[in-house]
């Protein structure tokens, strides 16, 4: 399939010095310009976790971010949240990633997998094996959940055993072997969103007796471990985390973060991860209290409740609250997010999530970059590829 696009510039004040250009090291890793490109659901892989040749344009199109973080990608078959959702569990899901981080390098980017276990928040139709979910405690999450058959409603998860959750720790770090082994220039360990790290954080979640529940000490303590792990698995400069605290996505409860939170990064501080990447929330501003806690690279993101745009996203790095500052949704709709600023040209609007989530191109690789005099092709083989 062949998309002819149109172009659709709108000039703004030319980029001379703009803060989201200059470059940064990254514990060794020389970003460009300081927009990161966040992580996004776009179930595109196959039914195996497997990612598809789609995929590989998509992320393609997206290499002038400072760092592309992936969407989440399963540490192990637990974890899968959804249908279409890419794995690292399997060594076809590996190579496939190795064509993806390929193409991504070829075209002068960098990036990084984000391992995401769902935790709680998945469905026995959305994993391989038909399990329960498994979580920190036995506490069900707010319905519906959405499968292939549609929405359906949770069920009650399965609490992990003391043993269990130092496998599963384990298994993030086998992940992100197999993430370095996929061509990924480091992880980012998924700590938010209400998904598994965040469900042992929260006190809404883990009602836990044992070392990994009770106190803050314990409460981190998964967290702790499995950045420890991964840590030792592929180097500390390889390793982001990624926390939202005070978010209620997923039917969080969060009492009062900051002490957890305080406590959290003490303890990670030492291990010196790559960065830190904190999702603001206006019920806990958490870049006001954590970003002097921090001495590494913070990666600021606030769009998770305000829309970001060119403005807000300059404003805060050029304040100092975030060294970089990542991007979603305009990431959608905007392939070139940062070639749009270096030209002084303004962001395609965010539009509706009609075809946020799919199998197809429309939506994922058919935007049009802001100099788009030529097309946006579509892999020859991805029609094929969706349908097995």
């Amino acid at each position: 399939m062949t998309t002819t696009t149109t172009r659709t510039d709108q000039r703004t004040t030319a980029p001379t010095g703009h803060p989201l250009l200059s470059p940064h090291d990254l514990a060794g890793l020389t970003l460009p310009n300081r927009v990161v490109m966040a992580p996004m659901t776009r179930m595109r892989a196959d039914h195996r976790g497997v990612p598809t040749p789609l995929m590989i344009e998509y992320y393609r199109q997206r290499a002038g971010a400072a760092l592309i973080v992936s969407e989440g990608i399963s540490p192990n078959i637990a974890g899968r949240h959804h249908p279409l959702q890419p794995g690292l569990d399997t060594e076809e899901q590996v190579a496939a990633w190795r064509s993806v981080t390929g193409a991504v390098h070829t075209a002068g980017g960098r990036i990084f997998a984000q391992l995401m276990h769902s935790g709680r928040n998945t469905h026995p139709a959305n994993r391989p094996d038909g399990g329960i979910p498994v979580a920190p405690s036995a506490v069900v999450a707010p319905g519906p959940v959405h499968t292939l058959d549609g929405k359906v409603d949770p069920v009650v998860p399965r609490a992990l055993t003391t043993e269990e959750v130092r496998r599963t720790v384990a298994d993030h770090a086998e992940a992100a072997r197999a993430a370095i082994r996929a061509g990924f220039d480091g992880v980012e360990i998924h700590g938010a969103n209400g998904y598994l790290v965040h469900q042992f954080l929260a006190d809404g979640t883990n009602l836990r007796a044992d070392r990994y529940g009770g106190p803050v000490t314990g409460r981190i303590r998964f967290a702790v471990e499995v950045v420890e792990a991964v840590a030792d698995a592929i180097g500390a400069h390889r390793v982001g985390l990624r926390i939202s605290p005070g978010n209620k996505e997923g039917g969080m409860v969060e009492r009062d973060p900051a002490p957890t939170y305080r406590a959290l990064l003490s303890a990670i501080a030492p291990l010196s991860p790559a960065y830190l990447h904190l999702t603001d929330d206006p019920r806990y501003p958490a870049l006001d209290d954590l970003r002097p806690r921090w001495s590494g690279t913070l990666v600021g993101n606030t769009g998770e409740h305000v829309e970001t745009t060119q403005e807000s996203a300059t404003a805060l790095v050029a304040s100092g609250r975030a060294d970089l500052v990542s991007v979603g949704r305009p990431y959608i709709f905007n392939p070139d997010v940062v070639e749009r600023i270096a030209a002084g040209v303004a962001w395609a609007p965010i539009r509706g999530k009609d075809y946020h989530y799919g199998s197809g191109p429309h939506g994922y690789v058919d935007l049009p970059r802001h100099d788009a005099e030529t097309t946006l092709r579509t892999p020859a083989s991805t029609s094929e590829k969706l349908e097995e």
